[in-house]
């Protein structure tokens, strides 16, 4: 497995494995899997590895950093990099009453809280470590600073003021204090990630299906931004949500949701041409994803074993140039884009 370092703060840094393991889908995402079923997916990735691992407390309601627990139990903490999130804070109710219905599957009952202030990081923190059962956790996301969850340009505004007033304080005190190495935003936006960029001292921020084969708008609005001043990506959901794995196939997703016939349209486009160059279109996408010197890792989603080895063979798969050729001539691709 690939690995890149990364150290902007000259402290020795973080080493990411090229793919990472972005754990919202063992947190029974749309649907149940067991306990051993998610622990045999996490084991596959190891077992092909990879070392960097991304969780939540939102994903699952807390399962997935449970489940993160048993399978981390007893590996080496030096031996990976581990990131969670912070923003939202959890209140036990009913089952009938917890958030997440149509989206978590046979998750605990709970309600979420948006919580961007000062003491919610060391309260969100204390929770996560004790799920987790480790004694430290290597980079925090604030999670969700983005349109898509708060719902409009004004709401985005207040959290930002909350967070930058509150959270972000806390984040660099425990990055000063060497109690994290480093913190950032995961949020699925690159404007709220530019935005922060040009107000703070952030280290890593993480970009969910924002920056694709589909969607380039982040590439020269974030990434190339984020390069010049040594900030590193992590890219979320580089197959948005499916489409980019499957193809415009009927029932594709797109964003969690139907994908629209814009979509459908590219991702047609995008098929014929890597069908042409003899290459899965899952596997272009993963590698044009991992291209941009920015990115550290690129962490896909995956709920089963086959799903997995899926991850594995796309970022181990070696590209024909021509094929990036074509996308280029073809204005599928920004021409000034890196590819491999």
């Amino acid at each position: 497995m690939q690995s890149r370092h990364w150290d902007r703060l000259g402290n020795g840094g973080l080493d990411f494995t090229t793919l990472g393991f972005g754990s919202a889908p063992i947190g029974n995402l749309f649907r149940a899997i067991s306990d051993d079923d998610a622990h045999a997916v996490l084991q596959a990735a190891w077992e092909g590895g990879v070392r960097y691992y991304d969780t939540a407390p939102l994903y699952g309601l807390g399962l997935s950093e449970t489940r993160l627990n048993r399978f981390l139990r007893g590996k080496p903490r030096d031996a990976y990099v581990i990131s969670t999130k912070i923003g939202r804070l959890f209140r036990a109710t009913t089952p009938d009453k917890r958030d997440g219905f149509g989206k978590w599957y046979d998750v605990p009952s709970r309600n979420e809280v948006y919580d961007y202030g000062h003491d919610a990081v060391f309260r969100s923190v204390e929770f996560s470590l004790e799920r987790l059962g480790i004694d430290r956790i290597d980079i925090l996301y604030a999670h969700d600073l983005d349109i898509f969850n708060h719902g409009s340009q004004a709401a985005l505004d207040a959290r930002l003021a909350e967070f930058m007033s509150g959270a972000y304080r806390a984040l660099v005190s425990l990055r000063d204090q060497g109690v994290i190495r480093a913190f950032g935003a995961g949020v699925n936006e690159w404007e709220p990630c530019r935005w922060l960029m040009e107000r703070g001292d952030f280290d890593i921020f993480l970009l969910a299906g924002e920056y694709s084969l589909l969607r380039t708008e982040a590439l020269d609005g974030f990434l190339n931004p984020a390069l010049a001043r040594g900030i590193g990506v992590v890219i979320g959901g580089p197959y948005n949500s499916g489409i980019l794995a499957t193809g415009p196939r009927p029932g594709a997703k797109y964003r969690y949701e139907d994908a629209p016939p814009w979509a459908m349209e590219k991702a047609g486009h995008l098929q014929e041409l890597c069908t042409r160059h003899a290459t899965p279109l899952v596997n272009a996408a993963f590698a044009f994803c991992a291209a941009h010197p920015a990115v550290v890792s690129v962490i896909p989603g995956g709920q089963t074993v086959a799903e997995m080895r899926s991850n594995l063979a796309a970022a181990s798969a070696i590209i024909p140039q021509a094929l990036w050729s074509d996308l280029k001539s073809a204005g599928l691709i920004p021409a000034h884009a890196p590819t491999p």
